[in-house]
């Protein structure tokens, strides 16, 4: 039975990449921060079969401790503090978390394996984020990283070390440039989520409007559940590389919008949402869209759910939810 440890076990890639790995009949280990983290009781009702282990990324010996425990085969790093807009209100942290937790689990992973050190494979958390101030359309594996926020620039960090690692010890150790993946498990705080929750509101008369930032922005969007296993697919080669996950297409917020509107019934949604200057970026990334090219041909994967799909089904699941809690 392969053994995997996974950080950033709460969020939603950590959420479905567990689902997937229990089903292929992995024993699953996830890292948490803290004893009492508030999202644990998430973790053990979502995944009851994951063993959850204490660490922090900041804190390399109890890293080590974790490897010692788990025991992984695979590990997928998935852990950091992901909310762009906050990188900007606490820059350092971001780096330390999503910059400097990355070299710290290479290291655990480096000192774990020791003089095997084929016997660990892992999976680096990478981010269409770094293209930031995009140099060419689409964006691929080649292009020139030009991140455009503290977030950005520490996933731009960890993605080097990544690669440092690989060439220097012979590391199996791959990063996923993923583009931006959405789903029901998505936390509220990002705009996909912001959206689906506040339209489910207002279509059930709970809410009046919605405030966004730069609604014109436009980006890759795709289905975090297919996305964890092009993750997977990538500790299952023989060499280790760094792949593009993305669509291919590319999508405005206004188009999430319009679609998330009308699939709770509203039509003519502009009256009931505003552009409010506190949610613009400081430096915005306006158009992102992957080549996931490179994907297609050596992993032989393929994304399963389209952008009006994935919009839908986060609208459905809060729609549901929201009923259920105002008992309507």
């Amino acid at each position: 039975m392969p053994r995997a440890l996974i950080t950033g076990i709460t969020g939603q890639d950590g959420l479905y990449l567990a689902e997937m790995l229990l089903a292929k009949g992995y024993e699953v280990f996830g890292l948490i921060r803290g004893q009492n983290n508030p999202k644990r009781a998430l973790v053990e009702q979502e995944v009851p079969g994951v063993q959850l282990l204490t660490g922090d990324l900041t804190d390399l010996s109890s890293l080590i401790r974790a490897y010692s425990q788990a025991r992984p085969d695979e590990v997928y790093n998935l852990g950091a503090i992901s909310f762009v807009a906050y990188s900007w209100e606490n820059a350092r942290l971001t780096s330390d978390v999503t910059g400097m937790g990355v070299l710290n689990m290479l290291e655990a992973t480096r000192l774990y394996a020791g003089d095997d050190i084929s016997k660990v494979r892992f999976y680096q958390a990478s981010s269409s984020e770094m293209f930031g101030k995009v140099q060419e359309v689409p964006q691929r594996e080649s292009t020139l990283l030009w991140p455009r926020s503290p977030y950005g620039v520490a996933k731009v960090f960890g993605h080097y070390m990544t690669i440092n690692y690989r060439e220097s010890y012979g590391m199996h150790a791959s990063s996923g440039i993923l583009f931006n993946h959405e789903s029901p498990r998505r936390g509220p705080e990002f705009v996909t989520r912001k959206i689906s929750l506040a339209v489910a509101r207002i279509a059930l008369g709970l809410d009046k409007d919605l405030s966004l930032g730069n609604i014109d922005a436009k980006r890759d969007w795709g289905f975090a559940g297919d996305y964890v296993e092009a993750m997977w697919r990538m500790l299952q080669q023989d060499a280790a590389d760094d792949y593009v996950v993305a669509t291919g297409e590319t999508h405005s917020i206004r188009e999430f919008l319009s679609i998330a509107f009308r699939r709770a019934g509203i039509t003519d949604w502009e009256g009931y949402v505003h552009q409010d200057p506190r949610f613009f970026r400081p430096a915005e990334v306006d158009l992102l869209i992957g080549d996931p090219s490179k994907a297609h041909e050596r992993l032989g994967w393929q994304p399963t759910v389209s952008f009006q799909q994935l919009v839908e089904m986060m609208v459905d699941s809060d729609l549901a939810e929201q009923r259920a809690l105002a008992g309507k």
